[in-house]
């Protein structure tokens, strides 16, 4: 069996290709190592003036001349040094904030009664909605109690956490103490009847 006997044309321009594509590799690689670095074009004077007052601007530059030259050119670092960035609006690079005070609703006076009073109080903690209505006794085993809230109903005894949120602090024979640990509040639940 021939190789590529079938379609000799194809065979010859691949060849004829490839061969091509190797030598323009090569003359790629070898000239772009033996040969010194471009030198950096120079600019037309109307943008050198721009660039040495600082107000060099983008329809100065003439776009034909630029080059993708990767070298460092101090001249345009320089020029945007020297460029003093004003303007109307406030300094974004200041950490003083200036804000307004706010007028409050009903004059000068309000404002005064509102200052006088302090800071306002915060909220107090939601009330603890368990209702306390039975014991569960076993001999040898620890006191445990019967508590609803809304449908749900929970046996718990001293220390256990109910409903994620609920820990039992104390069992007394008319009261129970929970605890709701998400508020840190305290609160103590009577022994309900019916």
């Amino acid at each position: 069996m021939n190789i590529g006997a079938e379609n000799r044309n194809k065979l010859i321009a691949s060849v004829g290709l490839s061969v091509l594509a190797l030598l323009l590799v090569g003359r790629l690689v070898f000239s772009a190592s033996s040969s010194p670095a471009p030198a950096v074009p120079s600019r037309p004077p109307a943008v050198t003036k721009a660039v040495a007052r600082g107000t060099l601007s983008r329809r100065k530059i003439d776009i034909s001349r630029r080059s993708l030259d990767p070298t460092l050119r101090y001249d345009w670092l320089k020029a945007s040094e020297d460029t003093k960035y004003e303007g109307a609006g406030r300094n974004i690079f200041r950490a003083e904030a200036e804000i307004p005070t706010p007028i409050a609703p009903g004059g000068a006076e309000a404002g005064k009664e509102k200052a006088q009073t302090g800071p306002p109080q915060p909220a107090p903690p939601p009330p603890i909605n368990l209702k306390f209505f039975g014991f569960a006794t076993k001999p040898g085993e620890p006191k445990k109690i019967f508590l609803s809230q809304g449908e749900d109903i929970f046996v718990a005894a001293e220390g256990d956490i109910i409903d994620r949120r609920y820990r039992i602090l104390h069992i007394g024979p008319a009261s129970v103490e929970i605890e709701d640990v998400l508020n840190n509040n305290r609160q103590s639940i009577p022994l309900t009847q019916g």
